[in-house]
C-alpha cells in the first residue's frame, strides 16, 4: 500500500466555493471508483494547533491510499481521468505530491541515531 500526500493552494481568482464544489462532484468520485484506489479524501486545514494566528501553509491536503501504483499510472491515462487531472491543476497552485510509506508496515526502517 502507497499513500500519497497531496498539498496545495489554490490558483489566484479561484474561490473555495468553485473548488470544494467541484472536488464533490467531480474529483472524489472519479478517483474513488478507480481500481487502483482503496481510498481517497480531501481536507481543507482550519489552522495551526498551538498557534491562534498562525495560517497553515497550505490550505488543503489530500490522503490517496494506493493499492497498484503501476494501475494507478495507466488509469490516469484515460479521457476521463485527463480531464479532471488538467481541471485539478487549472484550480490548485503548484501541488506537491508526497509518497509515503507507514514504518510500522515495511519493517526496520532507518536506525535511531
Amino acid at each position: 500500500m502507497t499513500l500519497i500526500l497531496a498539498l496545495f493552494n489554490l490558483r489566484p481568482g479561484v474561490t473555495e466555493a468553485d473548488y470544494e464544489a467541484w472536488a464533490r462532484e467531480t474529483d472524489l468520485p472519479t478517483a474513488r471508483g478507480l481500481k487502483s484506489i482503496e481510498s481517497f479524501n480531501i481536507y481543507r486545514s482550519t489552522g495551526v494547533f498551538g498557534a491562534d494566528d498562525a495560517k497553515p501553509p497550505f490550505r488543503y491536503f489530500e490522503i490517496i491510499r494506493v493499492t497498484d501504483l503501476a494501475l494507478l499510472g495507466e488509469e490516469a491515462g484515460s479521457p476521463e481521468m485527463g480531464k479532471v487531472i488538467e481541471t485539478f491543476h487549472q484550480l490548485a497552485d503548484n501541488p506537491q505530491l508526497i509518497l509515503l510509506e507507514d514504518i510500522e508496515q515495511k519493517g526496520a526502517g532507518h536506525a535511531a541515531a
